[in-house]
């Protein structure tokens, strides 16, 4: 009967469950946030991350938005898996079958390969897409183990992984300290061709995205990071202006000198066009600006053009009859059937389809798009908040106030509309990212320090000369 009940499941155009997902994720958004383009509600509940699995990281950064007791925390696999289980479980009951998650903490690496599958074969169990955040500094036999099981077999079809690279990380092997973004380029090249490799050999598919935090030190390179490897093989590229949050130790620039105006404009440079991020939203647009396109050949160009109003009717019609269609983790085939029924219920969809795609292709070029390589990237701006803004916001939120003070409402409005979610089983609640490493970091990984203490030092014959080995 439980088969017999998912096919028809399956079978379904709309799955009801994801259809009042949605529904209860829009109610939550600020009037703020109901925009036209908001794509909360309407075609996703948000993202979604891991919390206190495994902060540790062999790698620093200026700044780094964990607490300082981070790296004072073993990495431990059993308790990585149990809590992945237990935060998808919450994850699963409280925003519906299916969302975008990541694996986070601090280094995913530094995990076992067999608890790092383990983990993200659970976060797939409970419906999530799953992305393990990385530095990038791996070797190419950890992907190998990570893809194939102890017996030799491969266990992971497809993986994602989203890399940080910036000048203002200091460990990488080959490049401790990087003298600028440019010196970092062989190391992202790499690391993409380490994917590449995976696919050609195991015939693993894989999604990566670029991270890289943003400064007034690296603000004027953020534009030749975007040229420079838009054809790595990133299928996304994210930068973040640093905030002040995590180890104060870290702080070392007055980071509030660039806005994200900036650093948008930086991004647009890079791509030599202007990149619109009001045709699709993702939560509040003073948190995350979204654009979606492709590239072809060395042009870049949006699937919509925002200055179109037929475009945007293209993105309405998409919200209307697609919206409740859950993409993520649904089968390519059973995806293709659900998107055939509704297109045979609404033969309209046909026209609105065949006008976009003449127009895209008019935009581009025939000519362009026969003799170049066609490469989907879309480019991203989070910008997280302080931790002086977000704890007073927080603890008024808890009480059901608003603040009188205009900072301080405005982030509780981005609080409200925030895109990136954490959970916490132990008291059933749900929390945006900005909380959890502002404000419940700290104390956490405290906790940690005692559940899950580093080795001793172990002393042997070399302490009589004043060394110690661990």
């Amino acid at each position: 009967m439980a088969r017999i009940g998912a096919l028809m499941r399956a079978a379904r155009p709309v799955d009801p469950e994801f259809a009042a997902a949605l529904a209860r994720r829009w109610a939550e958004l600020p009037d703020s946030a109901r925009t036209p383009g908001q794509v909360l509600g309407r075609h996703a509940v948000g993202c979604e991350g891991t919390h206190g699995v495994f902060p540790r990281c062999n790698l620093a950064c200026t700044p780094c938005y964990h607490s300082r007791d981070a790296n004072r925390v073993r990495v431990d696999g059993q308790h990585t898996v149990a809590e992945v289980r237990a935060q998808m479980g919450l994850l699963r009951r409280l925003r519906g079958p299916r969302a975008h998650a990541q694996l986070i903490g601090g280094e995913v690496t530094l995990l076992d390969p067999d608890d790092h599958a383990a983990a993200l074969a659970i976060m797939r169990a409970h419906g999530r897409e799953p992305m393990s955040m990385s530095h990038g500094d791996v070797d190419y036999e950890y992907l190998e183990q990570l893809v194939r099981g102890p017996d030799g077999r491969r266990r992971l079809d497809r993986v994602s992984f989203a890399a940080h690279f910036d000048s203002l990380m200091f460990g990488r092997r080959g490049i401790p300290r990087p003298t600028d973004e440019a010196s970092l380029n062989p190391y992202r090249e790499r690391f993409a061709q380490m994917f590449k490799r995976l696919r050609r050999e195991h015939k693993v598919r894989y999604f990566l995205a670029h991270n890289m935090t943003v400064t007034p030190a690296n603000l004027g390179q953020v534009a030749a990071v975007v040229r420079d490897c838009r054809s790595m093989g990133y299928g996304m590229f994210s930068f973040q202006p640093a905030a002040f949050m995590g180890d104060d130790r870290r702080w070392h620039e007055p980071y509030r000198d660039i806005t994200g105006d900036q650093v948008w404009a930086q991004i647009e440079r890079g791509a030599g066009t202007k990149l619109d991020y009001h045709v699709f939203e993702h939560g509040d647009v003073r948190c995350n600006r979204v654009a979606y396109g492709f590239w072809c050949g060395d042009r870049w160009y949006a699937w919509l053009d925002g200055g179109d109003p037929r475009d945007l009717a293209v993105r309405d019609a998409f919200f209307r009859y697609f919206g409740p269609v859950s993409f993520t983790g649904t089968p390519a085939l059973a995806l293709a059937a659900r998107l055939a029924l509704i297109t045979a219920a609404h033969p309209r969809i046909t026209v609105i389809a065949a006008g976009w795609l003449a127009r895209a292709i008019r935009r581009a070029g025939p000519w362009r798009l026969l003799t170049r390589r066609v490469r989907p990237v879309s480019y991203v701006m989070h910008q997280f908040m302080d931790a002086a803004d977000v704890t007073p916001a927080w603890e008024l939120m808890k009480r059901g106030e608003t603040s009188d003070d205009p900072r301080i409402r405005a982030t509780q409005e981005r609080l409200s509309a925030c895109h990136y979610a954490m959970a916490h089983p132990e008291d059933g609640t749900l929390v945006p990212a900005c909380v959890q490493h502002c404000v419940l970091d700290p104390a956490e990984n405290t906790r940690l320090r005692t559940l899950l203490p580093l080795p001793e030092p172990r002393q042997c014959g070399a302490t009589q000369r004043g060394v110690t080995h661990q």
